[in-house]
């Protein structure tokens, strides 16, 4: 109880003396996007790329948009998993893994392919500090040009940042 009014009276004073910024954007963690493939060929070598190019375009475009990015590495993820789709499905764990690396929040994504000729980017925000889900984003593409995804992405992007600026 003493730490947190210490940490009261500090932010009181960083705040009065300009140092903190009560404005500042959320602390946003991306995860690796889990490919989730149903077709007759799975995982085929494109597929696990086109997966993995996801979140250094998402991290890319918060940056972007003034988001401060913290890193959570994949053995990290992998460690906190309880298998596919773990984490996305469970959003205190997801939390609960964020909040070690000190984020706000935690996108947690999946590549959701059923055809050949279509696939779903699908992302869950979760609150780190409630460990709740915060926002859900579903994007179909169909065709698979990497602009297409970028173009979901985008659109991850602008959803997010309306959840987060009606959650402040």
């Amino acid at each position: 109880m003493k730490i947190n009014k210490l940490h009261g009276i500090i932010f009181a004073v960083l705040l009065s003396l300009g140092f903190a910024d009560v404005d500042a954007q959320p602390r946003i963690a991306v995860l690796d996007f889990e490919l989730m493939d149903m077709t007759l060929a799975p995982r085929l070598p494109a597929e696990i790329a086109r997966t993995a190019s996801i979140k250094p375009m998402l991290e890319n475009e918060l940056k972007k948009s003034g988001y401060e990015i913290v890193p959570i590495n994949l053995d990290a993820q992998q460690q906190a998993t309880a298998g596919v789709g773990y984490l996305f499905d469970h959003p205190d764990a997801a939390a609960q893994l964020a909040g070690k690396y000190g984020a706000d929040y935690v996108l947690v994504g999946r590549l959701h392919k059923p055809s050949f000729l279509f696939f779903y980017l699908l992302g869950h925000l979760v609150d780190v500090k409630k460990q709740t889900l915060a926002g859900e984003y579903t994007y179909e593409v169909k065709g698979g040009e990497k602009k297409l995804i970028g173009k979901g992405v985008e659109s991850f992007t602008e959803k997010m940042s309306k959840t987060l600026g009606t959650l402040k």
